[in-house]
């Protein structure tokens, strides 16, 4: 199987070229400039890695949110650097012809292709609520699963059953971790994900042989060990206690914090607030709506969108700009007051002859 530097010679890249991708795959990464040399090293020399792409219970969110990343573009990954063997999405092939595809890169890369699993497995009534080439979905994921290398969970319905998995679940909508419990699983959640978050945890995976680093939760941390919130351009807002109180009012149009009218930003791990969507333009936050936590765990039966975190409690949450200022002139002015007290009692303690005339004095 080529490599990657080989098909990108073969349409026509240059070296120059290819080594300013390297470059800025890097970058998208956030790895230092030193990661350079080995990125091109591994696309130089590593063949292309077989994908198979199952969708279960799905909208196809998370492949329309695929198709179009821009740092690395979708079809470099797609016809460069991966081996997509399988999507039946994408795919030209299908019926008997598809099924056959999928038999033979088990067969034949058996234990080195990667799983990618877009959707979930529902389990009620025998899996039949998703039925594909005339079996249930799960017993096609538990086939492929059993000889990959590793799963990559894509979108909050596979990594956390989303919409389907909501109350009352009448399908029994399952999240891929707790079907398939014997390979390592990376999950990237959101409704859909993050384009370049899937591309650059697909460039990692190859660049690099193995998963990325991984939070408790299974997800990349690369991209999921910030909160929105931390790196929200509204935080002075919000440390400034300036916050909207309700849509299109005068504090909307300065941009103040949405935390009142239901921002999850406080309590969601995601890269929007600095890798943002379509080629960084922007993410909903910046559109003027808040965040409603797409990414984590049960976010539709966490209740309104525009309900208000109680749980929050940081400074500026509960105050105005004034009292904000307030609290803090006190506080420098306690300090003040300290300061001198201090200064005066060591003072005293270097003088005995000052102490007895502060006596007289008093």
């Amino acid at each position: 199987m080529e490599t990657f530097y080989e098909v990108m010679r073969r349409q026509g890249i240059s070296r120059r070229s290819f080594l300013k991708y390297c470059s800025l795959t890097a970058t998208s990464l956030g790895l230092a400039p030193a990661f350079v040399p080995q990125i091109a090293h591994a696309m130089e020399t590593k063949p292309r890695t077989p994908v198979l792409w199952l969708h279960g219970l799905e909208c196809t969110c998370c492949s329309e949110s695929f198709i179009r990343s821009a740092h690395p573009l979708a079809k470099d990954a797609v016809l460069s650097m991966i081996s997509l063997d399988y999507d039946d999405t994408l795919m030209a092939a299908a019926g008997h012809q598809a099924e056959a595809i999928l038999d033979e890169i088990i067969t034949k890369y058996k234990g080195n292709y990667i799983l990618a699993v877009e959707g979930n497995p529902p389990l009620n009534e025998d899996g039949m609520f998703c039925i594909q080439s005339g079996k249930p979905f799960v017993e096609k994921l538990k086939r492929v699963a059993a000889d990959c290398k590793a799963v990559i969970a894509w979108g909050s319905c596979a990594s956390w059953g989303c919409v389907q998995a909501a109350k009352p679940n009448p399908t029994q909508a399952t999240p891929i971790h707790k079907v398939i419990t014997d390979k390592p699983i990376i999950k990237v959640p959101g409704c859909p994900p993050i384009a370049e978050v899937m591309t650059g945890v697909i460039t990692y995976m190859l660049t690099f042989d193995r998963i990325p680093e991984l939070d408790r939760q299974g997800r990349p941390k690369m991209f999921y060990s910030q909160r929105i919130h931390d790196k929200c351009y509204r935080r002075p807002h919000f440390d400034a206690g300036q916050f909207v109180e309700s849509f299109d009012d005068d504090n909307a149009r300065k941009g103040f914090c949405l935390y009142k009218v239901g921002c999850k930003g406080p309590t969601t791990y995601n890269a929007c607030s600095t890798v943002m969507w379509n080629e960084g333009t922007s993410f909903p936050i910046k559109a003027g709506h808040g965040c409603i936590g797409c990414s984590e765990d049960g976010f539709w039966d966490k209740g309104s969108f525009y309900e208000r975190l109680t749980t929050i409690h940081q400074f500026g949450i509960e105050a105005n700009a004034d009292k904000v200022g307030g609290t803090a002139a006190g506080v420098v002015g306690a300090a003040i007051a300290a300061h001198a007290a201090a200064s005066v009692i060591k003072r005293l303690s270097h003088d005995p002859d000052a102490a007895a005339r502060a006596e007289s004095r008093s």
